[in-house]
């Protein structure tokens, strides 16, 4: 009698501040029966966003001060894998992703045809830029795709989605505890996903551009494309076999 493959454990997660007016509409766009987990990460918000969470009756978790972007993170994905996620989706609760394409995203990693998904924002110029795109961010986006997809050897749409969809394993393997908390964290996760040899891919996402999303401003942007940048390079001396603890293994859980 042939045995029927167990069902994948999906587990969204989500790194949340003041996403109050955002979340409910975020919620909403996940399909039933697409996530066996909902997981929010609220960073000290200043903001009900803690409290509608749990009102909504999803996994609320509240960080013991404003830890950063990427310390939310940690603080979530080690709840993802200690729940039994084999599968973990992070989605930026501002309502900007298209959170209905979550069981699709999912296909792709539980069909084992890549380890890592990205959702890819940048599908056309015209598309960008009447979504609400800043010119300015649209320009700053293409040229570090091109700089990184050249040191990574990928063809990524782009490197800066706040959807992305994780295999358990890459969770398991990548040092992610020792990254920074704050919002290099994304850049630091991906070169060391690709240094461990893990698939990478990505596919369109349809976004919104509002007033109540999340986005990055001029010079925080800008430190961002130099973290994207320094990441870039400490993994090019790693390829040439200097030694790094950013690309060091994970240790176990105990």
């Amino acid at each position: 009698m042939t045995e029927v493959p167990r069902r994948p454990c999906v587990a969204v997660v989500m790194p949340a501040y003041n996403a109050e007016r955002t979340l409910e509409a975020t919620l909403a766009d996940i399909p039933p029966g697409a996530a066996d987990l909902l997981i929010l990460g609220d960073d000290c918000s200043s903001d009900g966003t803690f409290e509608l969470a749990r009102r909504l009756g999803i996994i609320a978790l509240k960080t013991p001060r404003n830890l950063g972007y990427g310390g939310n993170q940690k603080l979530i994905y080690r709840e993802a894998l200690a729940r039994g996620a084999d599968i973990v989706v992070m989605l930026h609760p501002d309502n900007q992703y298209d959170a209905r394409l979550v069981p699709h995203f999912v296909g792709f990693v539980a069909s084992g045809t890549c380890d890592v998904i990205l959702g890819n924002r940048v599908r056309s110029r015209r598309e960008c830029l009447r979504g609400g795109m800043p010119a300015w961010k649209y320009l700053s986006n293409r040229l570090l795709t091109i700089a990184l997809n050249l040191v990574y050897g990928l063809n990524l749409g782009e490197y800066h989605s706040g959807f992305r969809v994780y295999r358990r394993e890459v969770l398991e393997t990548v040092a992610f505890e020792d990254n920074t908390d704050d919002f290099g964290f994304d850049a630091q996760f991906l070169a060391q996903a690709i240094a461990h040899g893990f698939r990478v891919a990505d596919a369109p996402m349809p976004v919104r551009y509002f007033k109540e999303a999340s986005s990055i401003r001029f010079w925080p942007s800008v430190r961002y494309g130099l973290a994207n940048l320094k990441v870039a390079a400490q993994y090019v001396g790693f390829r040439i076999g200097l030694r790094s603890r950013l690309f060091a293994r994970r240790a176990p859980a105990v």
